[in-house]
């Protein structure tokens, strides 16, 4: 470890790594450039938001066996939202990147290789490109700004740096291709993670995040709309995108002041079966409804999506349809093979058939959102199916996202979340056979049988045999009418 002195403020700065060239004080944000024995001072950059990320510099974990320490992070934002770039540096000196993206984790290392990769501008999310010798499908193609810094970095960064990138996926292989500073790009290979898969440590904690999550170190204060003044509920530092309910104008909060991005439309309202700010505790996990969306297909079918998000679980879906309801999460692994217009993929050894092709647009949206929502937005869907599981893969022009759904039902979500659940619980229809009265309709016809089986001891010794059959009916009937009454409580 090289300790040095902050040329600005003369405070300590420290390089755990040879490998780092860029420090960037804690106490005054100024870049301190390491040149050999000797520091320069390469002006300030901007402090980084305070989101929702549980990763902190000092975070330690292990991957493979071989631990690692978190000492450095770039902030980085594209026209949609943000994401953190998170640098490791492990006991045996080895340096890593975790990408810190909406709750989803990769660890990637510079892989060399003269192998042939595209062009940046020929990159399209949703195609597959051969690199490294096997077929990877392209998720992301973007270019970012850095907007902030915090740690030691290995490369010069500070505010106007821009990252020209390209993520690809196959299974849960992940590689970038980093276009920043050349048309031959850094080549990074790695995996997805969890951070309980990394066992990691001194994470912060949600009470810390909570307070902290959403301000520059405390400057931006509760939020009312600038455009209209009503208040928005939404959880600090969880997203920086916000749709205001009244006006539905489009807020930027990701900077000390919050800025409108796009006056609002005026549209009738539409009703919200989970209220914005509902809470449920689901495997142990708190959840709370931050957003929510309308969106329609090709043909006018309608359906409602509903964002949660956990401390802990990060981000997930509650889809409302006219057949029912289902969850959705996003998925760390993707299928080893995919083309457009497949009639199967394979993921996690299970095989899904084709289901639809459509077009989905928004038509409305309120609340909070991991990326910035308009109504408008379009989004090119591939559904496929296998028994109640679901797969989708949404392709826009900058992203291809893959996520699996299951059915959920009305009763599982009113306990979940008690009265803010405002959806009809489904009454069983006394057209079908059995009705509200399944039970005792079925002891009915049973009944009936037993006394056409003994009608002729009933005929030959009336006297000697109907207080018996009479016992053996009220035996069978009078449990149905409990059970019955049971179902409709």
């Amino acid at each position: 470890m090289q300790i040095v002195s902050c040329p600005s403020c003369g405070a300590e700065v420290k390089f755990r790594s040879h490998a780092s060239v860029m420090a960037v004080c804690e106490y005054c944000s100024t870049r301190v450039l390491k040149d050999g024995d000797a520091v320069k001072d390469l002006g300030k950059i901007s402090s980084v938001l305070e989101d929702y990320s549980p990763i902190q510099i000092g975070t330690a974990g292990v991957l493979g066996g071989r631990p690692f320490t978190v000492v450095g992070r770039i902030q980085l934002r594209y026209s949609a939202g943000m994401w953190n770039e998170w640098y490791l540096l492990f006991d045996d000196g080895k340096t890593s990147w975790l990408g810190d993206s909406s709750g989803m984790y990769t660890i990637t290392a510079e892989y060399r290789s003269n192998a042939p990769v595209p062009a940046f501008e020929q990159l399209e999310p949703g195609e597959t490109y051969a690199i490294n010798g096997g077929p990877y499908i392209a998720a992301e193609v973007r270019v970012a700004d850095c907007v902030g810094g915090q740690g030691e970095l290995p490369f010069q960064v500070g505010d106007g740096y821009q990252a020209k990138v390209a993520d690809f996926r196959r299974g849960t292989e992940f590689i970038t291709l980093d276009y920043s500073d050349s048309p031959r790009p850094v080549i990074y290979t790695g995996i997805s993670v969890t951070l309980d898969g990394l066992q990691c440590q001194l994470l912060r904690d949600d009470d810390t995040i909570q307070r902290a999550a959403g301000r520059y170190r405390g400057k931006l204060d509760a939020l009312d709309c600038p455009a209209c003044g009503s208040p928005i509920k939404f959880l600090p530092g969880v997203t920086a995108n916000l749709v205001c309910p009244a006006c539905h104008t489009q807020i930027d909060a990701a900077s000390p002041k919050a800025q409108v991005v796009a006056a609002g439309e005026r549209m009738a309202a539409v009703p919200l079966t989970l209220e914005l700010g509902a809470t449920a505790s689901i495997n142990n996990q708190q959840f709370t409804i931050i957003g929510m969306m309308r969106r329609a297909d090709d043909e006018g079918n309608e359906w409602n999506e509903y964002l949660m998000y956990g401390p802990r679980a990060g981000f997930s879906w509650l889809v409302e349809t006219d057949d029912g309801w289902s969850g959705a999460d996003v998925l760390a692994e993707w299928p080893m093979q995919y083309r457009q217009g497949a009639s199967t993929v394979t993921v996690g050894k299970v095989q899904y058939s084709a289901l639809y092709s459509y077009e989905a647009v928004v038509n409305y949206a309120v609340g909070a959102f991991n990326w910035r929502v308009a109504v408008g937005d379009s989004t090119n869907v591939e559904e496929f199916e296998a028994g109640q599981l679901r797969l989708a893969a949404e392709a826009t022009e900058h992203e291809m996202t893959w996520s699996r759904s299951s059915p959920v039902s009305a009763d599982q979500l009113k306990a979940w979340f008690g009265a803010a659940f405002k959806g009809r619980i489904k009454a069983p229809s006394k057209s079908e056979p059995f009705g509200h009265n399944r039970y005792r309709t079925t002891a009915k016809y049973i009944i009936w049988f037993m006394l056409a089986v003994n009608a002729i001891p009933l005929l030959a010794n009336f006297s000697g045999t109907w207080f018996l059959t009479a016992i053996g009916a009220l035996a069978i009937y009078l449990p149905a009418i409990f059970l019955d009454n049971n179902d409709q409580t």
